[in-house]
């Protein structure tokens, strides 16, 4: 029987972020890309979501190697997490490089990692797979989109692109490479989804030098710009910026210091010699000539930028002659982190500009008509769109078939589906999926924050807990200390003595004359019963019951 060409989606599809797709042809697979996620608002207490590789490890010896389409946190952020698990090549650009390297070094996993770099118009073999590279423009330098030629055709992924006329870094996304690839002949496209319900194209990064000049020509006092640590085009704008107003450039942040001499060691940022200052060398200046650029354009609670806003920053303390920048657009689900930090600059009398006042973030995402110049360019005989949410995903089906695809070949899929093609030019979706479930991290901890942990924090913040400490004579059965209750998030005790008193007479009730061995269950419902009749809350409750 004929080997089958799978792609399967492991991140990316349905969701903002994680991306991770999988090539696999017989016994041979290609990763691409291994991002992160931001937890959603109801993960309590999870730092970051990674992809589940549980099919990989199963298949660790067929799998070639991981290749990296661009240094962005949701492209590259989950390798410090798998890499221990699934220690396989991988293969990136060299600033894509440089900032895995960063990553992998504070993780303490740089030297036992092998990293290969490779270049645009590169051609990789991982047999049975020949993998060309093409340049496409993002609001990071050095991206790539691949393709991957198979024994049943090519397979093309646009990595994360648009059409920008003025990129920051001057390279066009290769419309070259694109339209030779389509005149080959293309069996599947694998394309970037994110802004398929934005109209038109989107705007060029040459939009946001223009209003960081309109901000530098009036700003009296301080100019702090957060945007990400990866985000190197952006950091390039602002030394420009400094560089034609006369501001010294202080990198705050450990990810974003480390980063920025990387790109700079690598010719990625240039920055003339003295425009670049430590935080402890701002004293030496006036306010009216530094730019601080700091991580927290998301409003992560530990960034640079939140913890200024909540005034417990070592280095940099709000005032109100600041002004501050927050050059980026919200990833979904951190509206309410960003909205909260946005409160709190606003309450400390900086002068704030976000996406909603100005342009000072633009997508590096290609709008409607960027994605069908792709599929035109492409034109693909079968099409999978990624990278996007469920209505982003879509939406792009709707264009490529506004564009003549037919609709049973386009297939809009979510994480874990296979996609399958035969040797007879057909595809379909199979049946059976793989596992493709987000894997929590939290603190040290990979995975082991599961879905029954999660219902227990969100019972916890509700109605909070209730301990019941009683000690019992191991002979008699008698109270020989307590009961005493300790409750946190459930009641004020000092101001419910008489529930409180109450819970305690239900124990010593429960207790009198019982003599099998299930009193903890006994308590737990006597305390869950009486509570619930006293105040309708439903606090989760911990017998504890010794004897000696």
């Amino acid at each position: 029987m004929n080997p089958k060409l799978k792609i399967i989606p492991l991140g990316g599809a349905g969701e903002i972020g994680k991306n991770m797709t999988l090539v696999e042809y017989a016994d041979a697979i290609v990763v691409i890309d291994a991002g992160l996620m931001f937890p959603e608002n109801d993960m309590l207490g999870v730092d970051i979501v990674i992809p589940d590789i549980a099919y990989l490890l199963e298949r660790r010896d067929n799998v070639r190697g991981i290749v990296i389409t661009h240094g962005h946190e949701d492209h590259i952020g989950a390798l410090p997490y798998i890499l221990p698990r699934l220690n396989v090549p991988i293969y990136a650009t060299p600033l894509t490089r440089g900032l895995i390297e960063v990553k992998l070094k504070s993780h303490k996993l740089l030297k036992d990692t092998t990293i290969h770099t490779i270049q645009t118009r590169d051609t990789i073999q991982l047999d049975p797979f020949t993998i060309e590279t093409f340049h496409v423009s993002h609001s990071v330098p050095d991206g790539i989109g691949l393709a991957i030629t198979t024994p049943l055709g090519t397979v093309v992924h646009s990595g994360d692109f648009k059409f920008d006329p003025s990129p920051v870094d001057g390279q066009l996304t290769d419309f070259a490479k694109l339209a030779e690839l389509g005149g080959r002949g293309v069996l599947a496209l694998m394309s970037d989804s994110t802004n398929s319900d934005s109209p038109g194209h989107t705007p060029s990064e040459e939009i946001v030098a223009d209003s960081f000049a309109r901000v530098f020509a009036t700003a009296e006092g301080r100019i702090i710009i957060a945007t990400f640590a990866s985000n190197i085009s952006r950091i390039q704008q602002v030394i420009d910026a400094a560089i034609r107003f006369n501001r010294k450039v202080i990198p705050i942040g450990r990810s974003m210091q480390d980063n920025v001499k990387m790109a700079i060691g690598l010719g990625y940022l240039r920055a003339p010699e003295g425009i670049l200052i430590r935080a402890d060398q701002m004293h030496k200046h006036e306010p009216r000539e530094l730019v601080v650029v700091c991580t927290g354009g998301q409003g992560e609670p530990t960034s640079a930028l939140t913890r200024m806003a909540n005034h417990d920053h070592k280095q940099v303390t709000l005032t109100s002659g600041d002004t501050v920048i927050l050059s980026a657009t919200p990833i979904p689900g951190n509206e309410e982190m960003i909205n909260k930090t946005l409160n709190n600059l606003f309450r400390a009398g900086a002068l704030v500009y976000y996406h909603d006042l100005m342009d000072v973030h633009v997508s590096g995402h290609a709008s409607r008509e960027e994605q069908k110049l792709m599929l035109n360019l492409v034109r693909p005989k079968f099409f999978v769109p990624l990278h996007g949410e469920y209505r982003h995903l879509a939406l792009h089906a709707r264009l490529a078939h506004s564009l003549g695809l037919a609709r049973e070949n386009v297939f809009v899929v979510e994480n874990g589906a296979v996609v399958e093609f035969d040797a007879e030019g057909n595809a379909r979706v199979a049946h059976d999926s793989v596992p493709a479930s987000d894997v929590l991290v939290d603190g040290l901890g990979i995975g082991d924050i599961g879905a029954t942990v999660l219902r227990e924090r969100h019972h916890l913040s509700e109605d909070g807990f209730l301990v019941a400490l009683v000690t019992l004579d191991a002979h008699t059965g008698e109270i020989v200390f307590g009961p005493e209750i300790i409750t946190h998030g459930f009641v004020y005790t000092q101001t419910s003595e008489d529930l409180i008193a109450g819970a305690k007479d239900a124990i010593v009730h429960a207790i009198t004359g019982h003599h099998d061995t299930g009193l903890s269950a006994k308590l737990k419902e006597v305390l869950s019963q009486y509570l619930y009749k006293q105040t309708h809350r439903r606090p989760m409750i911990i017998p504890v019951v010794t004897e000696v």
